[in-house]
């Protein structure tokens, strides 16, 4: 697989789910205040309090989910497309882009949908639940991601993935699957420490959608014949 834009016939054919996720999250990162590109949400200190309120009422509140009204019980599923930087996002898309497709292709559309909206909303659901007393805001679809990322390790142990990474000059070099991997575990510190007071990206979220991803893929597909060939992806990556 390789990082190109498709055509639009081949989107029709090939991880419509993933595509859409992507275009999803970018039309409301963009829509929404973190991008400082809606004019609607002023700038300055008007900018900064708009973004508060906007990640407090899409975001995942610890304290409020598990004792909230019906409305925070979905704010999982809505903090899902909800990311508080370029970074976050960038991060995000690319690595859904790179994994999800395989994975999408490997599971079919609907079963993997249902994956990605389940997993994501039980790692934002367990970190709510081990911070029940935090008032910080979770946002992002990492957690959903990260097991997508743990489904992918399982069904295509062998993977070599050819990564273009920005600290080496863009040069491209293949690597197993696993040292992707924790690149992306990487990025997600990174995106954590330049969210400065924003909203949290946390870790547990991380392991929790992982495991959880690896583990469905262990028990769905352990006894069908994984797929041998060595799967190949290219993945870059650009950071603001």
């Amino acid at each position: 697989m390789t990082l190109s834009w498709p055509t639009l016939r081949e989107a029709a054919r090939g991880p419509v789910v993933t595509y859409a996720l992507i275009v999803g999250c970018a039309v409301v990162f963009v829509l929404g205040p973190a991008s400082g590109l809606n004019p609607v949400y002023g700038t300055g200190e008007r900018l900064v309090a708009a973004g508060t309120a906007y990640f407090r009422r899409w975001g995942v509140v610890p304290d409020e989910l598990l004792t909230g009204s019906g409305r925070a019980a979905l704010t999982p599923l809505t903090a899902l497309f909800v990311h508080g930087s370029w970074l976050h996002l960038l991060g995000n898309g690319l690595f859904l882009y790179v994994f999800g497709a395989m994975a999408e292709e490997r599971m079919g559309r609907i079963r993997f949908l249902a994956f990605y909206v389940t997993t994501g909303y039980l790692a934002l659901a367990a970190y709510a639940a081990a911070n029940a007393s935090s008032d910080q805001t979770l946002v992002g679809a990492s957690g959903a991601i990260s097991a997508v990322l743990g489904a992918f390790l399982c069904l295509f142990p062998k993977a070599r993935v050819t990564s273009l990474f920005p600290f080496l000059f863009f040069v491209p070099l293949r690597f197993p699957a696993w040292i992707v991997l924790l690149f992306w575990f990487g990025l997600q510190w990174l995106a954590a420490q330049r969210a400065g007071s924003g909203p949290g990206v946390a870790y547990l979220a991380h392991v929790v959608g992982f495991s959880v991803g690896f583990l469905y893929a262990w028990v769905r597909y352990r006894r069908t014949t994984r797929v041998r060939r060595p799967a190949t992806a290219t993945e870059g990556d650009s950071q603001p």
